[in-house]
């Protein structure tokens, strides 16, 4: 759905880990290569999963997530980190039409 969508229709990515056939870190990383760019340009990408241990955290990092929300959700806190991942994402891309602008 996002590889199909024109680009900024999506202000970012709610990512459940554990799916059937591909599961959230594979998606992440299919994401990323789709977009040709690192999690820190990209689009944010959200874990949202009950694995929260140091290593899941980690894991879902370095697979190119922005950042982690535990299950079960506590919705004022997944509102905070949507709101942070969309406000730096928006300065990103504002930053880039600047910069496209003034060159």
């Amino acid at each position: 759905m996002y590889q199909s969508a024109h680009k900024g229709t999506f202000d970012a990515v709610l990512m459940d880990v554990i799916m059937p056939e591909m599961n959230g870190l594979e998606a992440t990383r299919a994401i990323r290569a789709f977009e040709h760019c690192p999690a820190e340009s990209g689009i944010p990408i959200i874990a949202m999963t009950a694995n929260v241990f140091a290593d899941d955290v980690k894991a879902c990092l370095e697979a190119g997530m922005n950042s982690h929300v535990g299950k079960p959700l506590d919705m004022q806190v997944l509102a905070a980190e949507i709101s942070r991942q969309v406000r730096r994402y928006a300065s990103l891309r504002e930053g880039a039409n600047f910069t496209k602008l003034g060159s």
